[in-house]
């Protein structure tokens, strides 16, 4: 994994209040946790009972819409890695 790709996921990562990860027709809507070597993980939900954690491989993300929510626009937009 190339350095310029984990640069461009933490910016994904630290911007707007939540990130959005389309994959698949799944939404998964929440907030980055970690970022590895191989995948990121995203937390979904608002408490331990409601959400889950989800394990994303970064080869996945070449097929996946990455959004996050601006909060000065009050609605989503989209980030290109």
């Amino acid at each position: 994994m190339s350095e310029a790709l984990i640069n461009r996921l933490v910016e994904f990562a630290e911007s707007g209040n939540q990130q959005k990860i389309v994959l698949a027709g799944q939404s998964y809507q929440g907030w980055i946790m970690e970022i590895t070597e191989e995948a990121l993980l995203i937390s979904t939900g608002y408490a331990d009972k409601s959400g889950k954690d989800v394990w994303i491989q970064f080869t996945d993300l070449d097929q996946a819409e990455l959004s996050y929510w601006d909060n000065q626009g009050s609605q989503w937009a989209e980030f290109k890695l």
